[in-house]
């Protein structure tokens, strides 16, 4: 007889839970997604450090529409999400949080 090695699920509760941000990006002109990532990025890293962002978990979704988007993050880090935000120190653009869900389906109808 053959064995083969499975690994277990994680349980539940083990998991790492998740929340769904979306944000507006207040500007004249429409900005590339790249430009605006790299900027939350970067806001991120001088603000919590990188130990902060790694345990963020932060995920850029590609629902990028209208100046828009979707990120996602640990359900601890929502609030050092939206600080950062605030810190974002250009003088061409701002960023400001629409909603937070535990879901994606909430989201995508605002936007």
């Amino acid at each position: 007889m053959r064995f083969e090695l499975r690994r277990k699920p994680l349980l539940p509760s083990l998991k790492e839970k998740k929340r769904y941000v979306a944000f507006e990006v207040m500007s004249e002109k429409t900005l590339k997604f790249e430009f605006v990532t790299n900027e939350i990025v970067n806001e991120i890293t001088n603000y919590i450090g990188k130990l902060g962002y790694e345990k963020m978990g932060l995920i850029f979704l590609k629902d990028w529409s209208n100046n828009k988007g979707i990120v996602r993050v640990n359900n601890k880090y929502v609030d050092n999400l939206k600080a950062s935000f605030v810190l974002i120190d250009k003088t061409n653009f701002m960023i400001r949080s629409l909603m937070v869900s535990g879901t994606l389906k909430k989201l995508r109808g605002i936007m």
